[in-house]
């Protein structure tokens, strides 16, 4: 078996590609209307690690520019998705995907979803509510854009659910290859416990993008991340047959990126499968569950 090739520089020709810098650099590269889908978790401009924080209009005026060129590169039928949190400056915050909406839809780009990612863990704010969602723009070019449903359906909630009069009376109400699962996605975000986890503080589940991947591309079908990370997303389009470039400014991170995509390919690397249920505590016994504070917090427990 020929050993797994990761470009570092762009072709069509390719079926993987990861950039080491800026991924202006890379998309200058990239042919207009060739790319399928463009999925990214841009940097917050709140001084994370890999990032160097800036007032918030050059911070806008910077992903205007990329957005602009992600445009420049998208098929008529394709789909673009940025995922964004909050620009956070002295406590208050500034919903991003807001400040980035005149971006998108300036350039003619139509909103189809405002995607909430809702999880369980994160920070614990003291003079706020702590936060526990994000947000995915999904925006299309056209309005002849790919979409498969089918593809991303989730269990039916009452599968044995069927009409009680007219004329389907006694025939099941519901679609028997599965619901549509919503624009409120319940997914655990990559924590410490995570067995995707990596040295990345902020870095997204693969299975988030599997979902964007499966419904809004097909098999050969390029796939883009211009702020790639540890490469979860062309991890998630290689998994299911499209081609996947991505551009990283650390080093660092590129090199575990490459690992992980090395690993994949391999059939070694660990990943959360799409669609388990989400753990419940309750389950691993009643010591993680069970309060600690003395006899009366046992029994405000027990009245739960």
């Amino acid at each position: 078996m020929p050993k797994f090739f990761i470009s570092p520089v762009f072709s069509l020709q390719e079926q993987a590609v990861l950039f080491d810098g800026d991924c202006l650099e890379l998309l200058s590269g990239i042919p207009d209307e060739s790319m399928r889908l463009v999925v990214t978790s841009p940097p917050y401009n709140i001084g994370k690690s890999y990032e160097r924080k800036n007032t918030l209009d050059k911070y806008l005026e910077w992903q205007d520019r990329v957005i602009g060129e992600c445009v420049r590169v998208l098929h008529p039928e394709g789909s673009i998705c940025w995922q964004t949190g909050n620009y956070v400056h002295a406590g208050s915050i500034v919903p991003l995907d807001i400040a980035l909406y005149p971006s998108f839809a300036n350039r003619g780009l139509k909103l189809r979803n405002r995607v909430i990612w809702h999880f369980e863990h994160g920070l614990h704010c003291s003079r706020r509510l702590s936060g526990r969602y994000e947000t995915i723009l999904w925006f299309t070019k056209t309005d002849e854009y790919s979409f498969d449903l089918d593809s991303i359906r989730v269990p039916q909630k009452y599968p044995g659910k069927k009409y009680f009069k007219g004329s389907k009376a006694g025939q099941y109400s519901c679609n028997p290859l599965g619901k549509n699962p919503g624009d409120v996605w319940i997914i655990p975000n990559v924590k410490n416990n995570h067995v995707e986890k990596t040295s990345h503080p902020c870095q997204f589940p693969i299975e988030l993008v599997e979902r964007l991947v499966l419904s809004m591309t097909r098999k050969g079908d390029w796939v883009l991340d211009p702020f790639a990370g540890v490469g979860s997303t062309l991890i998630a389009g290689l998994k299911h047959g499209r081609r996947a470039a991505g551009a990283e400014l650390s080093s660092e991170y590129c090199e575990i990126a490459r690992n992980r995509m090395a690993q994949f390919m391999a059939g070694s690397l660990r990943s959360r499968p799409m669609y388990r249920p989400v753990y419940d505590p309750k389950n691993a016994g009643r010591s993680m569950t069970t309060p600690t504070a003395g006899k009366a917090a046992e029994e405000q427990f027990q009245l739960l």
